[in-house]
């Protein structure tokens, strides 16, 4: 009986292109999850500290007093004990028109964490809507 044995085929030197050995090749793929990975990161960091301060919440109760030149908007403000908050306030009409804008410096009293606040806003036409724009750390 005769063998026949296993072997790799032999190509001509220079016509086919360099041959490959059979590892791979990790480092440019770790490369690039390691450079997405710390943008993502970088960018989830700018974007909490831009948008996401949680002790300064604030949550619109409602509007009243509303006239031509004015409206009174009502809102709540969470803050950290004793603090301090600027908030921005804004009037809209019924189309969404803003026809008024103002910003306030809002205290709680003491060791209270949540403050109730009730602000004019001085507006050019009829308001329909009151809104708070953004709390943030009065300073």
């Amino acid at each position: 009986m005769s063998e026949t044995r296993a072997t790799t085929p032999v190509f001509p030197p220079g016509r086919y292109g360099r041959r490959r050995d059979g590892r791979r090749r990790l480092f440019a793929p770790i490369a690039f999850a390691v450079v997405v990975s710390v943008t993502i990161g970088f960018l989830a960091l700018r974007l909490y500290d831009n948008y996401g301060d949680p002790d300064y919440d604030s949550q619109i109760v409602g509007w009243s007093d509303v006239t031509d030149s004015r409206m009174t908007i009502r809102f709540t403000v969470r803050v950290p004990p004793g603090g301090s908050a600027t908030c921005g306030l804004r009037a809209r009409s019924y189309d969404g028109a803003e026809v008024g804008r103002a910003t306030v410096t809002v205290t709680a009293e003491g060791s209270e964490r949540a403050i109730d606040a009730r602000e004019t806003v001085p507006t050019t036409a009829r308001a329909a809507v009151g809104e708070v724009l953004r709390c943030a750390a009065a300073g």
